[in-house]
C-alpha cells in the first residue's frame, strides 16, 4: 500500500543544477551570478536589527513591491513576491489551473513548468520550438484548450529572446493567461514588463537570482493587472517572503547602477566566448541570456566529463534536440577564460 498519489509516484519531478560540496569547482552550470551583489545589500543586512526575527515579516512585502513597481512606473498593487520565481511559478497554476487542466508551454525549455503540471494534475501541451528554437507564428492556436501559457523570455537553455512583436501577437491571440518568465531579462536587450499595461491577461515574473546576484536568498517579483495581483495573493503561501531577503531585494532594486553594470559586464563576456567557441569548431546559438547553449563537435555528455576533470562544472541535458550541446553560464573573465582553455584541449583532437 501506498500513502502517496499516484500521480506523483509517476512523475521525475524537477531536479536543480548541482551544488557540489566535495571541492571547489568553477561553476558554470547553474546560470549564477560569478560577481557579488551590491555593496548596499551587505550594508542593509548589517544594519537589520536582529530582534526582528522574533516577529513575522510582511506578508505582502509592501515596501518592496512598491520599490520594484516603482522601476518600472506601476504602483504596488501591481506587484507580487514570492520565494523565488519559482514559487511565483506554483502560485500561477495554483491560480488559473483546473485539477485536469492544461498548461501549455514550448519545447526545450524550462522544466519545472512540467513538473508544476503533473503536481497540479493537469495535461502538459508542449509545443516544438522550430529549426532554429524560435517560437512557432501558430503557437497561441495550438496552445488552445490550455488556461495558461508559459513563455520564458530570453528561453532557457537556449537563450533565444522572441521578437517583441510577436510576442504580442501571441498575447492578443491566446485567451488564457500568458506567463511571459523573464528570469534573464537583465542580460537581454528589451523586455515585456509594459506588456501589463496593455494586456489583462499577462503576467511577467523577474527574479533577483541572476543580475541581482541574490540566489542565495530567493526573491521573485511577478507583474500584472491589480485584479490579477489580488487573485494570486488568495493562494501565495502566508509568509512567502521573509523579513531578511525583504531588506536584502529592497537595497538590491534600489541600485539599479550595480546591476546594469554587472550585467554589461556579462554580455560582453558572453559575446567573447560565443566568438571563441565558434573558432573551436563549436555552434553557439544566439544568446541573449547569462549562458550560452553549446553544441560540441564531440559527444556532449563526454565534453561535459572531461570539463569536471578539469573542475569545471557545465549542464547537460539528457532531452530530444538538446542533447547533442552543454549549457555553459557566463562566469567572469578569468573563469571564461579558464574553461576556453580546457575546451582547446578537450576538443583539440576533435
Amino acid at each position: 500500500m501506498s500513502y502517496v498519489r499516484d500521480d506523483i509516484q509517476r512523475m521525475s519531478g524537477y531536479v536543480p543544477g548541482e551544488q557540489p560540496r566535495d571541492r571547489r569547482y568553477i561553476k558554470l552550470n547553474t546560470n549564477e551570478n560569478p560577481y557579488p551583489p551590491s555593496p548596499e545589500v551587505g550594508r542593509a543586512l548589517r544594519e537589520f536589527d536582529p530582534a526582528r526575527l522574533r516577529l513575522y515579516p510582511d506578508p505582502v512585502a509592501g515596501g518592496l513591491r512598491a520599490v520594484a513597481g516603482g522601476l518600472f512606473g506601476l504602483s504596488a498593487d501591481w506587484v507580487l513576491a514570492g520565494n523565488g520565481s519559482d514559487d511565483l511559478l506554483t502560485i500561477a497554476v495554483r491560480t488559473f489551473v483546473d485539477q485536469g487542466g492544461r498548461i501549455a508551454f514550448p519545447t526545450p525549455t524550462y522544466s519545472l513548468y512540467e513538473s508544476l503540471a503533473e503536481i497540479q494534475g493537469a495535461a502538459c501541451l508542449q509545443i516544438d520550438l522550430d529549426a532554429e528554437f524560435e517560437l512557432p507564428p501558430d503557437i497561441a492556436t495550438r496552445a488552445k484548450g490550455a488556461s495558461l501559457l508559459f513563455l520564458a523570455r530570453p528561453n532557457a537553455p537556449t537563450g533565444r529572446a522572441t521578437p517583441l512583436e510577436r510576442m504580442r501577437q501571441v498575447c492578443r491571440d491566446f485567451p488564457g493567461i500568458v506567463w511571459i518568465d523573464e528570469a534573464y531579462a537583465d542580460f537581454a536587450t528589451d523586455h515585456c514588463v509594459g506588456f501589463v499595461r496593455d494586456f489583462p491577461n499577462v503576467v511577467v515574473s523577474r527574479t533577483l537570482s541572476k543580475s541581482y546576484s541574490l540566489a542565495g536568498v530567493r526573491l521573485g517579483l511577478a507583474f500584472a493587472r491589480p485584479e490579477l495581483i489580488a487573485e494570486m495573493m488568495k493562494v501565495k503561501d502566508s509568509y512567502n517572503v521573509n523579513a531578511l531577503t525583504q531588506v536584502a531585494a529592497i537595497a538590491a532594486l534600489k541600485d539599479q547602477a550595480h546591476m546594469q553594470a554587472t550585467a554589461a559586464r556579462i554580455r560582453a563576456t558572453r559575446e567573447q566566448v560565443t566568438a571563441a567557441l565558434r573558432d573551436l569548431g563549436c555552434k553557439v546559438l544566439p544568446s541573449e541570456a547569462n549562458f550560452l547553449l553549446v553544441r560540441t563537435p564531440q559527444p556532449a555528455k563526454a565534453v561535459m566529463q572531461q570539463l569536471r576533470e578539469h573542475g569545471i562544472l557545465v549542464r547537460y541535458f539528457a532531452r530530444d534536440r538538446i542533447d547533442d550541446s552543454v549549457r555553459v553560464t557566463i562566469g567572469s573573465e578569468e573563469e571564461m577564460a579558464a574553461f576556453l582553455a580546457a575546451m582547446s584541449e578537450i576538443l583539440g583532437g576533435a
